[in-house]
């Protein structure tokens, strides 16, 4: 399996507004929808990705003890599913379903949030203030899938408490590493 890191965009970043199909509610949703006022985090993941199941258990956790605190957590995925069809909606909802997820798990159908927000790997986790600043991107933890850390959620929780807090956090934080995001074939490449 090939490791993408995360692209790291410019701390300070706005988030960019989304209308994406929530999986689970069979609806369009926006991020001005469920944003929250203290904090928003936007997770990029997807069903297959070994990377996303390695930590998926206690991102789970994370959500619920977080959501609790006013923080509204939103798991969109991009995968090309003419690829990668274990990724496609039905399968998305029932990913979500099966692990209970506590947060809406969004299908962005065209790319265009993961463009938006230079998403690169899943998973790829951003964090935003309540200005819908970015006050963190990256890794959850740095446990991956073969190197016997435990997955513990520390470099991402660290960073939700300092903004819960009304502390700084760390400008120097370090890319999640995953899998790539699946890109759907362009015309003029499949053209070529």
């Amino acid at each position: 399996m090939a490791e993408t890191p995360s692209t790291m965009i410019p701390l300070g970043t706005k988030a960019p507004d989304f209308k994406l199909l929530d999986t689970r509610s069979n609806r369009i949703v926006s991020l001005q929808e469920l944003k929250s006022a203290k904090a928003t985090v936007v997770m990029f993941i997807c069903n297959h990705c070994p990377y996303v199941k390695h930590i998926r258990s206690k991102l789970i956790e994370t959500a619920k003890n977080y959501q609790v605190k006013g923080v509204s957590f939103i798991a969109i995925s991009s995968n090309d599913v003419t690829t990668y069809p274990e990724d496609g909606p039905e399968k998305m909802r029932a990913e979500a379903e099966k692990n209970a997820f506590p947060f809406p798990y969004l299908y962005d159908e065209t790319q265009q949030a993961a463009k938006a927000y230079q998403a690169a790997c899943t998973p790829d986790l951003y964090i935003f203030d309540a200005q819908l600043a970015c006050v963190y991107r990256g890794r959850f933890d740095d446990s991956t899938p073969g190197n016997n850390n435990p997955v513990t959620g520390k470099d991402f929780t660290e960073s939700l408490d300092n903004l819960l807090a009304n502390k700084s956090i760390h400008p120097q934080q370090k890319p999640s590493i995953g899998c790539n995001i699946k890109w759907k074939k362009t015309v003029e490449a499949n053209l070529k």
